[in-house]
């Protein structure tokens, strides 16, 4: 009995013992299969994608921007083949190590890497390190690749300006958004290594010739090395632009300019067209497109010939003698004088103790408004200016625009100086000195302005005192739907001068040429309306010019249109410390005028060539 009762209780316990593995095999079962359901159904989606990710990776496929064409289809901005350098972050164990291997590899600066791997930006796409590899490069780069887990090389496009440093100022140049145009809302699109207009038009018209990244996933090894495409969404290029600029106009007043510093603008007084717009020193595009050093940027900004500025439309000069122009229109719409009105000129107008000398020691004699334009007598215009006052004087300059932006698409235009007495009260807190304003009324003292605005200026005078704003883009080739979307000229203000007034004054100017201080500037195909300046960049000196230091002598200007019975070309030119308007500058703008006949004969009676055929001719080249 007791041995039975002792197997029962054996029995018993182990099947207790039974019962409780098979509760906690099922308790085991449930935490599973509750743990299944969790990885599986609730969080399925985050680790197939964490999943997803640890084997595809987004690349960025950047744009081609658009071409560049003059206003007849000479093509002056393309698109070249280059290797980009790019890293992959997330397949990057150590940074440093990954840093010290390019840097020994291809002699890429070390910090520059740094800074780039550091830009803000989505940390899945890869970062670009270095555009415009040689081959050499990326040959050595390819050649180490399971060593650089997570580098890559791209073939991408790279800007190509054609002409080098011709139109270098009106082109501009491209380069890398920075870390602060990022921030900014007009490229809140884009990521780093996006290349942008940094100046120029390719500045201006930037989200037009931009175009639209595109971008591809990859399946890549564990090194993050691309073994196949997964899914490509092709890049969009940007739209071309066709200027109002003639090549052949611009390399002659480059050619005219050579290795003096200055500018020269020539545009169509009719629309507003800028035919061609030179500004020396220049620079290379190609250069500056390319990454630079802080040192090699350093020695660009703090060129003594200043390169990157645009002295068309940023260099700010006294207008010298060219002011007359305006000072003539404004003596007689104010009735300070009348056509027939004299002055007698005997070499200097005397105000207070001071004597303030004519360009002319013994003098010109009695002359009216039409004797003072064609000799350019300074006296005329003292006596003509401390009569009217130096407030009447900017009005009527700022109604030839002058002080007041001209509105061509170039970034930074500048506006020069049309003083005033609530000009000087504001600016100097002082009150204006009336001998201030003689020196004002033959563009000295105070008053500066652009060659833009004064070729502007002279264009609105041979125009009938119709004013367009100046334009450099006459058309953009939209890429999407392949029409030729041409801009209309933009009319900007009508002078309220008396065409009588005007008429006056062109054929003043004419006489300026054919028997004046504008002599050098007659020419035997076309007649020639112009105005000499010479602007005083220094305090009075005695002795040769020749024995003055070039950078205290005076520069040189000559305001002309042609043909003077129907104006087609306005053109302005600025010679920085050249001496005299009639002798350094006048026979440059004759030769920018003749170079325009000639161009317009050739083309059959129109300095531009058709949209039109320039779009079919080009369809293909793109």
């Amino acid at each position: 009995m007791a041995t039975s009762r002792l197997h029962d209780s054996e029995l018993s316990e182990l099947q207790r013992r039974l019962v409780v593995l098979r509760v906690g095999l099922l308790l085991v079962v449930a935490l599973l299969a509750l743990r299944l359901w969790h990885l599986q159904i609730r969080e399925g989606p985050y680790y197939r994608d964490l999943s997803e990710n640890n084997r595809t990776r987004s690349v960025i496929l950047e744009p081609a921007r658009g071409l560049i064409y003059d206003r007849n289809g000479v093509l002056l901005a393309n698109n070249v083949p280059s290797f980009s350098l790019y890293v992959s972050l997330e397949d990057v164990k150590d940074r440093e190590v990954l840093i010290e291997q390019l840097s020994e590899l291809i002699g890429i600066d070390a910090e520059l890497v740094r800074k780039k791997l550091a830009v803000r930006g989505a940390k899945q796409l890869p970062r670009k390190i270095k555009d415009r590899l040689t081959l050499k490069e990326a040959t050595l780069i390819e050649a180490h690749r399971l060593d650089l887990p997570g580098v890559m090389v791209q073939v991408e496009s790279r800007r190509n300006y054609l002409g080098g440093v011709a139109a270098s100022h009106v082109l501009g140049y491209v380069g890398e958004v920075s870390a602060e145009q990022l921030d900014k809302p007009e490229f809140a699109e884009l990521h780093q290594g996006s290349i942008v207009g940094q100046y120029g038009v390719e500045k201006f018209f930037d989200q037009n010739v931009r175009g639209m990244a595109g971008q591809k996933n990859i399946e890549v090894d564990a090194l993050g090395h691309e073994k196949r495409t997964v899914l490509v969404d092709q890049p969009h290029a940007g739209d071309d632009l066709y200027l109002t600029i003639d090549a052949r106009l611009q390399k002659v007043a480059e050619d005219l300019l050579g290795q003096e510093s200055g500018a020269i603008v020539a545009l169509d007084p009719t629309k507003g067209d800028i035919l061609a717009m030179a500004s020396r020193p220049a620079f290379d595009p190609n250069v500056l497109s390319r990454e630079l050093t802080p040192k090699q940027w350093v020695e660009i900004v703090q060129d003594e010939g200043r390169p990157l500025n645009n002295r068309a439309s940023q260099g700010q000069y006294p207008p010298g003698s060219t002011f007359k122009v305006m000072m003539a229109a404004a003596a007689l719409e104010s009735k300070t004088v009348t056509p027939a009105s004299t002055v007698f000129c005997n070499g200097g107008y005397q105000f207070g103790r001071r004597i303030y000398h004519d360009w002319k020691a013994t003098g010109h004699g009695s002359v009216d408004l039409r004797k003072a334009l064609i000799h350019s007598c300074d006296v005329y215009f003292y006596t003509v200016g401390q009569r009217m006052g130096i407030d009447t004087m900017a009005s009527f300059a700022h109604q030839f625009g002058l002080g007041e932006e001209t509105g061509v698409e170039l970034p930074s235009e500048r506006i020069g100086i049309v003083p005033s007495t609530e000009w000087k009260q504001k600016v100097k807190r002082e009150p204006w000195l009336p001998g201030e304003t003689i020196s004002a009324a033959i563009g000295q003292g105070y008053v500066t302005v652009t060659p833009l605005q004064m070729a502007s200026l002279i264009g609105t005078v041979a125009n009938d005192g119709v004013t367009y704003r100046p334009r450099l883009v006459r058309a953009i080739m939209d890429r999407t739907t392949g029409q030729l979307q041409e801009l209309p000229p933009v009319p900007k203000a009508k002078l309220n001068v008396k065409p009588e007034t005007l008429k006056l004054i062109r054929e003043a100017l004419a006489g300026v040429v054919t028997e004046g201080t504008g002599g050098r500037a007659k020419s035997s195909l076309v007649t020639i309306g112009g105005k000499t300046g010479t602007a005083q960049t220094a305090a009075l000196r005695t002795g040769p010019e020749k024995d003055i230091p070039k950078k205290l002598r005076d520069h040189a200007w000559f305001v002309a249109f042609a043909p003077v019975e129907n104006p087609k070309i306005a053109v302005a030119v600025l010679a920085e410390h050249m001496g005299h308007g009639g002798s350094a500058a006048a026979p440059l703008a004759k030769e920018v005028i003749e170079t325009f006949v000639k161009v317009t004969a050739k083309s059959g009676g129109a300095a531009d060539g058709s949209l039109g055929q320039s779009q079919a001719a080009h369809a293909g080249a793109r």
